[in-house]
């Protein structure tokens, strides 16, 4: 037998040798191929990165389904050859499903170059509104790709058109509304958000006593660094109903605090006191000229005499404002030390029974 004969010879299921090695021959290509298309492409990403960082990341991302694509039409042009039989209707579902799966999967990794255009945009504005939207617009995206997907695959299976699938879809919206109250509540929850601006990314905000910036805002949760180092993660839902405290936008940081001096001080003494305090204040750093300092004696506590003392530090720079508090702490220490002026502590004065110096009067008959 010559071997053109032998190549002719019925192998399997009615196809001839030359049809199963030609399937064979063109699925190892498309493999070959794929493999090699992803080495290229991964290394002209990397080549790219530092000068066009969004033409190598779209390399990069067609660079990770290119053999599985490849490979699916590999798939597809080798079965063009065989005699299928029976089996062509199944065989061709698959390749179709496949083929589907691979388109989905390079626009998902593609999906990243519309992602990093738009956070480059959003870099250039002053605002960081558009910092919040692009994480929502990326994943927003990349959700719309997986429907689409399913919704494709849904119709290659069932043989039906996609209006009849989307009816039928509708029918159980219902239920799947049910199912799925949390992920709607805070979806809808991220737009309420958007919408208020409350805060922006990198605000500091304190939320149910959780502090510290704001590092990012997604369809489900907002991630909060607070300043011990945690990473904070709230639904948005539940964002959207909370009082947000918005550090980051105070004009100005407010110190209220009292400065409280012995009984025994005579009034001359308390009126130094409260001109020392004054004039530590008077014209401070950081002072708005709408928000004057204002020093009070204003009560007559259990153990002391009250000095009630307020003043405004702008802009709100907490260390700028820790290191001037400091400055104030110390020279009120110093002024009133220079000036004989004692601090008072809560103290408690206690009366032995038959000390002859301090007899106690009960009032009783002698």
């Amino acid at each position: 037998m010559t071997a053109d004969n032998l190549l002719h010879t019925q192998a399997f299921a009615g196809n001839e040798i030359w049809r199963i090695v030609v399937l064979f021959f063109i699925i190892l290509v498309a493999m070959v191929a794929g493999k090699l298309l992803k080495f290229v492409l991964t290394k002209r990403s990397a080549e790219l990165e530092a000068q066009r960082p969004i033409v190598a990341n779209g390399f990069k991302g067609f660079g990770k389904s290119a053999p599985f694509l490849i490979f699916t039409v590999g798939l597809y042009v080798g079965a063009s050859f065989i005699n299928l039989g029976a089996a062509e209707g199944f065989v061709g579902t698959s390749i179709a499903v496949l083929f589907t799966i691979a388109v989905a999967s390079a626009s998902y990794f593609l999906a990243e170059v519309p992602s990093m255009l738009l956070q480059q945009r959003a870099a250039k504005t002053e605002g960081k509104m558009d910092d919040m939207l692009v994480p929502i617009l990326s994943n927003s995206m990349r959700a719309t790709i997986v429907i689409l997907a399913i919704v494709q695959i849904a119709q290659i299976l069932s043989g039906k058109e996609i209006t009849s699938i989307l009816a039928g879809l509708g029918i159980g919206g219902l239920a799947v509304a049910l199912a799925a109250q949390d992920t709607l509540k805070n979806f809808f929850g991220s737009i309420v958000l958007l919408a208020d601006k409350p805060f922006e990314i990198g605000d500091r905000i304190n939320v149910d006593g959780h502090d510290g910036p704001v590092e990012s805002v997604g369809l489900r949760s907002t991630k909060i660094r607070t300043l011990d180092g945690h990473l904070v993660t709230i639904p948005n839902g539940e964002m959207a109903n909370k009082s947000i405290w918005n550090i980051a936008k105070r004009p100005h940081i407010r110190r209220i605090f009292n400065v409280t001096i012995t009984y025994d001080t005579p009034p001359a003494k308390v009126a130094e006191a409260k001109a020392i305090l004054e004039d530590i204040l008077k014209d401070h750093e950081g002072m708005h000229e709408d928000f004057l300092p204002r020093v009070y004696f204003n009560n007559f506590n259990e153990s002391s005499l009250n000095l009630f003392c307020i003043y405004w530090y702008h802009p709100p720079a907490y260390w700028d404002y820790m290191a001037f508090t400091e400055r104030v702490n110390t020279e009120i220490l110093e002024r009133f030390n220079a000036a004989g002026i004692d601090f008072a502590f809560p103290t408690q004065t206690v009366h032995l029974a038959g000390d002859p110096s301090r007899p106690l009067d009960l009032g009783l008959p002698q």
